[in-house]
């Protein structure tokens, strides 16, 4: 699926489901439409720590709970940028979470230049993200700020 196409199914999947299920709607739609996503997951910063929220994938993973700047994930919260990892086991800062996953890519959520959550998703595949999924991913963040408590 081309990300403008996604861009407008995941708008058209907002206006359909109640607030409450919106974040969870959408880690589903990414993880079923993009082969290369194998998990899906949005963290919400709560105090300096960040919470997973919805997620999809094959497990759950262990990291529940990420102190703000550690790992990617933690890193990507603490400088509000996005973070594009192609290969996870070269990065010092990964935090392990399944042996199959090679790459990664964290896209804070901002509401006002801070960081109030993130989209995290790694994949089975080296080098699976590049800079078209950033910039679809960031405009999914932007759609997203207002379904973060």
């Amino acid at each position: 699926m081309d990300y403008k196409t996604a861009e407008e199914k995941i708008k058209e999947i907002i206006s359909k489901n109640k607030e409450s299920k919106v974040l969870q709607s959408v880690v589903d739609f990414l993880y079923e439409e993009f082969d290369n996503y194998s998990w899906v997951g949005i963290y919400i910063v709560k105090e300096n720590d960040l919470i997973l929220g919805p997620w999809r994938g094959e497990q759950a993973t262990e990291h529940v709970r990420i102190p703000i700047g550690k790992g990617i994930c933690g890193s990507a919260a603490m400088n509000g940028k996005t973070e594009v990892v192609p290969d996870v086991n070269a990065d010092k800062r990964y935090l392990s979470c399944f042996v199959s996953t090679k790459s990664e890519i964290v896209v804070p959520i901002k509401k006002s230049r801070r960081v109030i959550g993130e989209i995290d998703i790694d994949s089975n595949i080296s080098n699976a993200f590049d800079k078209k999924d950033a910039v679809f991913l960031e405009k999914i963040a932007d759609i997203l700020v207002r379904y973060i408590c």
